[in-house]
């Protein structure tokens, strides 16, 4: 078994579409008009999951936009590159809250998408 996809609410899907696809550089694998929604699913390059870019639909669902990690980094974007990687989000836009650190898991640091959620830009040891 492995996660197939899991689902991020953004407030509209064009805004989610440039993120995932602009600024991020992943795939966009579906765009399917179903009427008052839309299936959209993008993916990083070779990765295995996917996300469904999901529009908030209904007041509760508004009010999780950037909070369904409760605060806590809960998004974890792997690197083969760390340093490399850090520079072309950097010049993308990303606004890191802190410097890059050196954990004895890897090189790390966090950035918030313009949605509120936090994550992790990783490279492994």
């Amino acid at each position: 078994m492995h996660i197939q996809s899991f689902s991020i609410l953004v407030p509209d899907y064009e805004a989610g579409l440039d993120f995932f696809c602009g600024t991020l550089g992943f795939d966009l694998i579906a765009d399917i008009d179903q009427g008052r929604k839309r299936w959209v699913e993008v993916r990083a390059p070779g990765a295995q999951t996917s996300i469904i870019v999901a529009r908030a639909d209904g007041p509760e669902q508004v009010a999780s936009i950037g909070t369904q990690g409760g605060g806590r980094v809960w998004l974890f974007l792997h690197s083969d590159d760390f340093a490399q990687d850090h520079a072309r989000l950097m010049a993308r836009g990303i606004i890191f809250e802190e410097e890059p650190r050196h954990e004895a898991y890897g090189s790390v640091a966090v950035f918030r998408d313009p949605f509120g959620n936090r994550w992790d830009l990783i490279q492994r040891a």
